[in-house]
């Protein structure tokens, strides 16, 4: 090995992508210990740094190239040590002079002053931070102000970040083309306004409240932001667990998206079919979509969810690249199939019309095995998933394993599925992977043989623990001591 040279040493390390093979490589001999060295481009440290700062300087110390550094201290314990702190974040920003992207997660030793290190970090284009509870507006604004090129921010879960100073100061000076804002309390919908011109340039935006909604307090009528904004380059949009109302916070971005790429809403009361049936008809490229619904009281004074199968007709016209979708349908009774806007019928019309790869139904009780079979003179469906569709049954899976590219399965609490429709899928030999969870009639020897990859287990699995709906993620407001 010593004999090769040390580009050809250097391209054989840039191929190993397994952190556990780089460390055994470098055991083999002192050349390749420094080849790999000088190559490792990215790192991922947790629970393991004791003490968190000597050990930080002495990685950084060998890595002098690292531009991606990713900390995670998911679930850290006091016998685990020390962990990063503010010192550490010093020793980061000192030792590694080409990082771009640095993920922080679980952190809650970090604060506003370690913060202020990075703005040192002139090559910062990605900053993602999840549970930094000691970290506020002051800190952020810092990074915000120092890293001029900064493009990619994320908060998710920091519970002290309130005024929206760095908000204002990025939409003004600075090039963000993703933002993510998702559990942060102190942060409404009517602060993202003032993020003004910044608008014009984002490409992703994401926002949500996990287990909790929120609405606009502070809605000051007639503000011009709500209608001078400009989103033409936004691609991909998600929105999770707010209330709207007509020209209030967010709901602007419903009226002026024309480049969506991806589009999900989960949960966001106050929708109307007719701005969603508009927002179909200016989004062409529009690939994927979810939306996850539940029953509302509606204008006709039906209780149902508020779009109907036409607004799944404008999706099929005027979205003809359309190839990933997701339809949740939560709190529908599956003995009141009219809680569900949408009919078999609607979604089988949009599956014919779409090139769609990927499907998942949840909770669609309007599911039938004649849906089934529709489904399988799909083209293109490679893909499917089926969650708490009550109406399936042995007959269904006899259907759906003829659709031409059908390559993987999962089922979730499909009680009306047995080991016979599972015998189906063994006869044909045809699926890659097959993943059955918590359905009831099926066995585990009943899922041996019916694909090459299979996971399989009888626990049944429960929607509100899964996704958290009207309940508030249990956390603890931890602080720097």
């Amino acid at each position: 090995m010593e004999d090769l040279p040390e580009p050809l040493l250097a391209e054989i390390v840039k191929r190993i992508t397994r952190t556990s093979h780089l460390n055994s490589l470098c055991l083999v001999s002192k050349q390749l210990y420094t080849v790999e060295a000088e190559h490792r481009d990215a790192i991922l440290v947790g629970c393991g740094l004791d003490p968190s700062t000597e050990a930080l300087v002495s990685l950084f110390s060998r890595f002098l190239n690292l531009a991606k550094v990713e900390i995670n201290y998911s679930g850290w314990k006091p016998s685990n040590g020390d962990q990063l702190n503010n010192q550490g974040l010093r020793v980061l920003s000192s030792h590694c002079p080409l990082l771009s992207d640095l993920a922080l997660s679980f952190c809650s030793y970090i604060g506003d002053s370690g913060l202020g290190y990075l703005a040192d970090c002139k090559k910062l284009r990605s900053l993602r931070l999840d549970c930094a509870p000691a970290v506020t507006s002051t800190g952020i604004f810092r990074v915000a102000v120092g890293c001029r090129h900064l493009s990619v921010l994320h908060l998710v879960d920091c519970m002290e970040v309130d005024n929206v100073e760095w908000l204002e100061y990025l939409g003004r000076y600075g090039s963000l083309g993703e933002l993510v804002v998702k559990d942060c309390d102190e942060i409404n919908q009517y602060d993202l306004l003032k993020f003004g011109p910044g608008w014009a340039n984002l490409q992703k935006f994401d926002f949500g409240i996990i287990g909790n909604y929120s609405y606009d307090p502070s809605y000051v009528l007639g503000y011009p932001y709500s209608y001078e904004i400009c989103c033409d380059s936004l691609k991909d949009l998600r929105l999770a667990h707010i209330i709207t109302d007509q020209e209030i916070g967010l709901r602007f971005l419903l009226g002026k998206c024309k480049a969506l790429e991806t589009l999900y809403l989960e949960y966001v009361i106050g929708l109307k079919e007719n701005e969603m049936i508009a927002l179909f008809q200016r989004c062409s490229n529009l690939n994927t979509i979810s939306l996850r619904l539940m029953p509302l009281h509606c204008e006709d004074d039906q209780f149902r969810t508020v779009l109907t199968d036409v607004s799944l007709k404008a999706l099929a016209l005027s979205c003809p690249m359309l190839q990933v979708v997701e339809l949740t349908f939560t709190l529908c009774g599956p003995n009141w199939p009219t809680e569900i806007g949408f009919t078999q019928e609607g979604i089988m019309t949009l599956i014919q019309s779409c090139p769609i790869r990927a499907l998942l139904l949840n909770g669609a009780s309007i599911l039938y095995d004649e849906g089934m079979k529709c489904l399988s003179s799909s083209q293109f469906l490679e893909t499917l998933e089926l969650v708490d569709c009550c109406s399936i049954t042995d007959a269904g899976m006899n259907f759906i394993i003829q659709a031409p590219c059908l390559r993987s399965l999962t089922l979730r609490r499909c009680k009306k599925v047995t080991d016979n429709g599972m015998a189906e899928l063994a006869r044909r030999q045809k699926l890659e992977s097959l993943t059955v969870i918590g359905c009831c009639n099926i066995s585990e020897e009943g899922v041996h043989g019916a694909a090459k990859t299979v996971r399989y287990s009888a626990e049944v699995e429960t929607w509100f623990n899964l996704k958290g709906l009207n309940m508030k993620r249990n956390r603890k407001r931890r602080r720097s001591p």
